[in-house]
């Protein structure tokens, strides 16, 4: 039986002290309640009877005023299991920062870490569609994901030299995301809501609810952890393994690693809740689901494509360096005015983009110069800041610093020059025939040589 006073003190601790994120000692508190209880001129209670009062707090809320997740998940009762009946009944997209360095493709140097987006299929397990990008997650890398996951994937595969089969595609009736802004944004909202998918988005602070993605997430990046430069999960398993120096994929390089392992080995191992292979359920469901794709595929490409605007010129479209032509574009030179084109592109592939002409309708347009080949956005990014990191290093900086103090130079004696002769002061010579000749046209022809004379 402990006294009021002693009770109000301890418990009062506890809320100002213990229940914090940063999450202080047992015997911190301990040091706290007795300090408070001498300046009160109280004799101190003993450790059990605080950790008494500690456990009569709810554990959730201990957990959460806590930060510690973990325990405030053990409080949750999960009385049953999110299952569906059939193949893309329920996508889920999720993203991570990729355990891994990766390398410029031009000179090999260390760029840093990659976003993967994913995107799984609850049913089968099976993977729908990822994108691989430098840039954090957007509206840009789920919308690019869910084109991937959407669309057939053989020319993808075929482009990347992959002969393993990848069947999954088709729209989803709904989309399982977490509250990130680029799954709340009014475009993607919207591109949804016109293809007939459902978003339905997890409830802030509730990760059970996105458990499939987040396993299949972290099986994806154990893999990466046997690649140089990975990062690991955490900075006990790194130890002195420095991530840069031994990082040697580039982003094209990981992205064509990470399909294999997806069509080649996840696709086909035993799934530990399945106890079948994904792609066996995924065929055994394919000849009686009905396949549901875009009805107008190119509306629906384009409106989860990244937009900007540009001026028609009589040559064509100029954007990220490069130049675009389409016969169709010909009615419209000379007659938009001001007015700027809307621009829609892909950046994984910038061979061609989609101009909305005049009318209102889209066409293609692909590069002027038919001779180049297909680059993505990253990669044209990557050359111009080669190109010109390049020139930086051929540039002699003392010729430009020593020309620089010659110029300065020139410039203060042509000012003492011009104000001594129009204050009427001698200059102390009179000009040469040379001099009135030089840089005149009546001066020697340097282009051609003068004769010897001795």
């Amino acid at each position: 039986v402990l006294d009021e006073a002693r009770d109000e003190i301890i418990r009062a601790e506890i809320k100002r002290f213990y229940l914090k994120k940063n999450r202080p000692s047992v015997s911190a508190l301990v040091r706290e309640v007795n300090a408070s209880c001498r300046a009160a001129g109280l004799a101190p209670p003993h450790r059990r009877t605080i950790v008494a009062r500690i456990e009569d707090v709810d554990l959730a809320k201990r957990a959460k005023a806590r930060g510690e997740p973990k325990i405030e998940k053990s409080t949750i009762a999960v009385p049953g299991k999110f299952e569906v009946s059939r193949p893309l009944q329920v996508v889920q997209i999720d993203h991570t920062k990729a355990d891994i360095f990766v390398v410029d493709e031009e000179d090999r140097r260390p760029l840093g870490r990659p976003w993967l987006t994913l995107a799984m299929d609850v049913c089968s397990r099976m993977v729908t569609g990822f994108y691989l990008t430098m840039a954090a997650p957007s509206r840009l890398s789920t919308s690019l994901c869910l084109l991937h996951s959407v669309f057939d994937k053989s020319a993808w595969l075929r482009e990347r030299e992959i002969a393993d089969p990848w069947p999954v595609a088709g729209l989803p009736d709904q989309l399982h995301v977490d509250n990130g802004r680029d799954f709340r944004s009014r475009a993607f909202q919207r591109g949804c809501e016109d293809a007939g998918i459902d978003i339905d988005w997890r409830p802030p602070g509730e990760p059970r609810f996105g458990g499939h993605i987040e396993r299949l997430i972290g099986t994806q990046m154990g893999k990466l952890h046997l690649l140089p430069g990975t990062t690991f999960s955490n900075p006990d398993e790194l130890g002195d393994y420095d991530s840069r120096r031994h990082s040697a994929f580039t982003l094209r390089e990981l992205e064509r690693y990470i399909a294999l392992d997806i069509v080649g080995d996840y696709h086909q191992s035993i799934h530990a809740s399945l106890k079948r292979p994904p792609i066996a359920v995924w065929r055994e469901h394919e000849g009686t689901i009905p396949l549901r794709l875009p009805q107008d595929r190119m509306h629906f490409w384009l409106t989860f494509l990244p937009e900007d605007e540009r001026t028609l010129r009589p040559n064509g479209i100029h954007i990220f360096g490069l130049r675009y032509w389409s016969a169709a574009l010909a009615a419209d030179v000379g007659r938009t005015g001001k007015r700027r084109l809307l621009i829609k592109y892909d950046p994984r592939d910038l061979s061609r983009i989609f101009v909305r002409r005049l009318s209102g309708n889209f066409v293609e347009a692909r590069y002027a110069d038919i001779t180049l080949p297909s680059i993505t956005l990253a990669e044209a990014k990557s050359s111009r800041e080669w190109l010109l990191a390049k020139g930086k290093r051929e540039i002699d900086m003392g010729t430009i610093v020593r020309t620089a103090i010659a110029r300065r130079q020139l410039v203060e004696d042509a000012k003492r020059m011009t104000a001594t002769v129009r204050h009427g002061k001698a200059v102390g010579r009179k000009p040469r025939v040379e001099d009135r000749e030089w840089g005149s046209l009546r001066g020697v022809d340097s282009s051609k040589p003068v004769p010897f004379v001795e």
